[in-house]
């Protein structure tokens, strides 16, 4: 995983889940190429972007959807 400083500087077109609502407690992801997605603070557009490899960004999410990191 790395990262960039500015989100906004990627030429990406960021999108959020179809579950978020219009609420400020999301997350924008953009994929930047064939191997890499760029996840960032849809409240902070100009703040960092974390750059996830697909397949490490897809594991992630599976867990995540699997309860495996309990609540926070």
């Amino acid at each position: 995983m790395t990262h960039v400083d500015d989100a906004s500087t990627l030429p990406v077109t960021w999108w959020k889940s179809t579950f978020s609502d219009s609420g400020a407690q999301c997350v924008e992801c953009g994929i930047v190429d064939a191997e890499t997605v760029a996840v960032r603070d849809s409240k902070d557009p100009h703040g960092p972007a974390l750059l996830f490899g697909r397949s490490a960004l897809s594991s992630f999410a599976a867990a995540a959807a699997a309860g495996r990191f309990g609540q926070m």
